[in-house]
């Protein structure tokens, strides 16, 4: 993303700050980009019909050569005590479809997205763990994996189990629960 492109941003931050190397780890930046800014693309995730209380949101915003994830979700599954089901796997698969079967409501959406090849946790669209805090979870994240136009019409999956980081091809994360199709949101 060119200067320009990110004229909402100079509302926020002098350009020194701005271009700085250290811009988004300030510890009100993601806060102020959220609130004054508008995402470049969105998925809206649905649960399967299993999971039909299972909704929200992720965001992507463009912030000039990384893009920020953010999750805002609702209807997850949790337990009781110390073994309720806190953490679950999120990522972005290569599918761009959240149709299936009934054995996977979201087999359209195929396997992990990855362009190069790469073994799990390294695919383009592995993303951090989705954190249940009683059935809702909110996140965020900065990578510099893919633009907003690599993503277009692919699909973010939230998985019923926890991503192990090292399971291949996919962490282990168990069957697919939800689904969302990210669409580029044009600017107005």
């Amino acid at each position: 993303m060119e200067r320009q492109d990110m004229a909402w941003l100079h509302m926020i931050y002098p350009e020194d700050i701005l271009y700085g190397a250290n811009f988004m780890y300030q510890s009100d930046c993601i806060g102020k980009i959220i609130s004054l800014g508008r995402p470049g693309a969105a998925a809206e995730i649905k649960g399967s019909m299993e999971y039909s209380g299972l909704g929200g949101m992720v965001y992507f915003y463009d912030i000039g050569g990384e893009v920020l994830v953010v999750a805002s979700l609702y209807g997850l599954p949790y337990g009781e005590g110390c073994h309720q089901r806190v953490v679950l796997g999120m990522h972005i698969h290569e599918g761009e479809s959240c149709t299936g079967n009934e054995k996977d409501p979201f087999a359209d959406a195929g396997v992990h997205y990855d362009t190069a090849g790469c073994h799990h946790p390294y695919h383009k669209g592995d993303l951090p763990p989705v954190f249940v805090n009683h059935g809702t979870a909110w996140g965020a994240v900065v990578t510099d994996r893919f633009t907003l136009e690599e993503i277009k019409g692919k699909t973010v999956i939230i998985h019923q189990m926890p991503d192990d980081f090292m399971t291949q091809p996919s962490g282990n994360s168990g069957a697919k629960i939800a689904c969302g199709v990210i669409t580029i949101k044009l600017s107005s």
